[in-house]
């Protein structure tokens, strides 16, 4: 799964002394920020509170069901569990196809990802099971002696080789950098004698020249908003267990959980009925989080307030810790559609597709049916004008789907941090930017987290959309898209665009999206009074 929360972020981390690329934020932030106004509260936000003020008090609204295909919801959650889908054809836990829909006991949606005994967790990625599967077939060949007829499919055989040994060699040199960093910062806590030292036990602390000293000042920065625990967590723990994951799981060779798990074929993407009703599934810390932004109850008073107040989160799990399958995708499409959403978000991509058609397909039924896709950009910080990613809203063969918006992250400073230095962009491929900087959100067992990435941007995003379907129904899925990318804000000034060699150049944030500009709950909502 390419979706980005905060254990992905040290993917920057080239040495153990420098701290400051592990891609910690420590900066305290306010808890709403994304639902803020920039003018009232100088903060970038997408208006939502003033909307529900000014323009939505006293008006009724038609409820809308969001489609969330993701990793798993904790239905049960808190400060969800009121705005969780209730598939009311169906009769819980009898063991039969009520509906006669194909899926047994689908009361809040369905899980692709498993059956009886279980459900996936870990995955590969794409590419490494396009390798697994080419292997034998390109093993030794150059582009003079393959095969005219598949002259295409080596040359992604060969990109996907190439990205394979450069992943692979960067997650073995970054868990050798964090355990070498680990071990300066455990022993400096042992000769500090506290488990938990504050920033002044660090900068209280006679440090050794070299490694020592250098850790000790950034410790001390770094702790100024937050704590060692979490800190630790966060970064040490989190990102040794996302890197010896990425060796273990997503670039194994030889690891497939799905023949075990699933048991469907995974080669026939027609296949349609296979999975399990268990919608939270293994980890649920994802699809829960991007609920929570799209709709956490606002009339409960606790938690969180999501950005729509009339919607039910229909919860698709398709989305392992690893890359998603195509037919997985094109399959949480069909079943959120034929169900009767009329949002689909959609926080994962990946940069190779095994069966694009099966996806494409999917769209189109979703595109007949007058359902809104929202996509994240994705957080590697690519040019999408350039770089692929799938899923695609171009079609294989020519045409696009209409009614698609990709989503790239902003932070919460009108200035030139505006874009989030993970995000994807793309002048002529992604739509709009939404807040996707330390979201604060909805987690497993009612809990809350703040999340970096596009993940958290896109449903931002759905949540605008659904608040549009739901005040003004009659407007289509096409005139949705066409408010929100008319009524964003527009951004007339540079931002910070980094490159892979660490350096900054200003580019006119309008280089960066299609609108040039971030989303807008309120503009969106006055603009849409005016259609009709």
């Amino acid at each position: 799964m390419t979706t980005v929360n905060n254990k992905v972020m040290l993917r920057g981390l080239l040495s153990v002394t420098f701290v400051a690329a592990l891609g910690f934020n420590s900066s305290a932030q306010e808890k709403n920020w994304q639902n803020l106004d920039l003018k009232t509260d100088s903060t970038f936000g997408v208006s939502t509170e003033k909307a529900y003020k000014e323009l939505l008090k006293g008006k009724k609204s038609k409820q809308v069901l969001v489609g969330v295909l993701d990793g798993g919801v904790d239905t049960k959650h808190e400060d969800l569990s009121r705005i969780i889908w209730v598939n009311k054809k169906e009769i819980a836990g009898n063991g039969k196809d009520d509906d006669k829909n194909g899926y047994i006991d689908d009361v809040n949606g369905w899980n692709f990802l498993g059956s009886a005994k279980g459900s996936v967790e870990q995955e590969t990625l794409e590419l490494t099971r396009i390798i697994r599967r080419d292997k034998a077939k390109f093993q030794g060949l150059t582009a003079e002696t393959v095969q005219p007829a598949d002259s295409a499919a080596f040359k992604v055989y060969q990109s996907a080789l190439a990205e394979y040994d450069e992943k692979t060699a960067e997650a073995k040199t970054v868990v050798q950098n964090i355990n070498g960093f680990k071990q300066v910062l455990d022993g400096i806590v042992t000769k500090i004698g506290k488990e938990n030292p504050t920033a002044a036990d660090f900068q209280a602390f006679k440090a050794e020249a070299g490694p020592e000293s250098q850790l000790k000042n950034m410790m001390a920065s770094q702790l100024q908003n937050t704590t060692f625990k979490e800190f630790y967590d966060s970064q040490i723990v989190k990102g040794l267990d996302h890197y010896n994951d990425q060796l273990k799981y997503n670039l194994n060779l030889d690891f497939d959980p799905r023949p075990e798990l699933v048991g469907d074929n995974y080669a026939d993407s027609n296949e349609r009925n296979y999975g399990v009703n268990d919608v939270k599934g293994p980890d649920a810390s994802h699809g829960t989080h991007v609920s929570g932004i799209i709709a956490a109850d606002r009339t409960n008073a606790i938690g969180i307030m999501g950005v729509a107040d009339n919607v039910r989160i229909m919860g698709v799990r398709a989305v392992p810790n690893g890359d998603e399958r195509d037919k997985d995708v094109a399959n949480s499409i069909r079943y959120a559609v034929a169900n009767g959403v009329k949002v689909i978000n959609m926080s994962f991509g990946k940069g190779y597709s095994w069966d694009k058609k099966s996806v494409d397909d999917a769209v189109k039924y979703a595109m007949s049916k007058d359902v809104l896709i929202v996509q994240a950009a994705g957080n590697d910080n690519k040019n999408l004008d350039i770089n692929k990613s799938f899923p695609d809203r171009r079609y294989e063969g020519g045409g696009i789907a209409d009614a698609y918006l990709v989503v790239g992250a902003s932070g919460p400073k009108d200035d030139n941090t505006l874009k989030a230095n993970f995000s994807n962009y793309g002048k002529t491929t992604v739509d709009v930017f939404a807040p996707g900087v330390q979201i604060y959100s909805t987690t497993p067992e009612s809990k809350y987290e703040a999340f970096n990435g596009t993940s958290m941007a896109a449903p931002v995003v759905a949540g605008i959309a659904a608040l549009i379907r739901e005040y003004y129904p009659k407007l289509s899925a096409l005139k949705v898209k066409e408010i929100i990318m008319k009524s964003v804000v527009k951004v007339n000034h540079n931002v910070n665009l980094e490159g892979e060699d660490g350096t900054s150049t200003s580019v006119p944030f309008s280089d960066l999206c299609i609108t040039g500009g971030v989303v807008n709950a309120y503009d969106a909502l006055k603009l849409a009074a005016t259609y009709k």
